[in-house]
């Protein structure tokens, strides 16, 4: 359908993998960021742009987030959403579950660096084509 597109990525190997995926609507953008070991939903957050309360010629957004319950995938949710709305001045909904068992610092953060070049690079490919 013309005007859905779906951008869809993976990122990282093994265990630290991730799975990106935008989908790109006229009204708003859908993300997906699942991975580890146990691809999950950990956390929802949405983002809503809105001028800077500091400088109105500038997009802020406000961000609503509600993880489940033992989850941190929140801490990476919220700052996407508010990183994207503002990026797109559209809606933002995005969905988090990184998991891995007893995960080290090294491993989180070598998905969250996966996470980052992942978003950075569908940002780039989506800037390709008209929304």
């Amino acid at each position: 359908m013309d005007l859905i597109r779906r951008f869809s990525r993976v990122f990282g190997q093994g265990k630290h993998s991730v799975e990106i995926t935008f989908v790109v609507t006229a009204e708003g953008v859908i993300v997906e960021v699942l991975g580890g070991e146990k691809p999950h939903v950990g956390a929802v957050a949405l983002g809503q742009p809105r001028p800077s309360l500091k400088d109105p010629g500038k997009i802020s957004a406000n961000v609503t987030v509600v993880p489940l319950l033992g989850h941190k995938d929140d801490e990476v949710a919220k700052p996407l959403a508010d990183t994207l709305a503002r990026h797109f001045n559209k809606p933002v909904v995005v969905v988090v579950g990184i998991h891995i068992d007893n995960a080290s610092e090294q491993d989180i953060e070598i998905l969250l660096n996966n996470v980052d070049e992942g978003v950075r690079h569908l940002i780039e490919e989506i800037g390709k084509f008209p929304t």
